[in-house]
């Protein structure tokens, strides 16, 4: 319901109803909504922009699992040039199937700021990502749809 409130699904935006929603949705264990509530106060969508205030619900986040928030607290490390935090956050993102955090690695590499075999756990992290979900299912819905690859 935030979500809807945010885009203004429901009618004109709410980003005040899509708080309320999303503080909600993370009290009952929703991962993904405190990533949200994250989103709002680092863009100021409904708040002023408030990066501590954002790194911590990113923080809540990614405790919970959310690989989004995982993702999110690397690039705050990496502008901070704490390359090495923002290498263990993009790694466990990546484990999470996160594909934007293997591409970070991957820049890293490429930069010289990882070595060879953190690019390399990390592909076979995301290897393994791939094979744990991988389902006759999915692959019939990849083939169909483009928008809708799981890989």
């Amino acid at each position: 319901m935030g979500c809807h409130y945010r885009d203004g699904d429901f009618g004109p935006q709410d980003h005040g109803k899509a708080l309320e929603y999303w503080h909600r949705a993370a009290e009952l264990g929703h991962a993904e909504a405190y990533c949200d509530i994250g989103n709002a106060y680092y863009i100021g969508e409904g708040v002023d922009v408030d990066l501590k205030k954002a790194t911590h619900y990113y923080e809540l986040a990614a405790i919970a699992g959310d690989e989004y928030a995982r993702y999110n607290l690397g690039l705050n490390e990496d502008d901070k040039d704490n390359i090495e935090r923002a290498l263990k956050h993009w790694m466990i993102a990546v484990r999470a199937g996160d594909n934007d955090s293997l591409k970070e690695i991957q820049e890293l590499y490429t930069e010289g700021d990882a070595t060879k075999e953190d690019y390399m756990k990390a592909l076979q992290s995301y290897q393994q990502y791939l094979r744990e979900i991988k389902s006759e299912q999915r692959d019939k819905a990849a083939a169909a749809r483009e928008d809708h690859r799981y890989y």
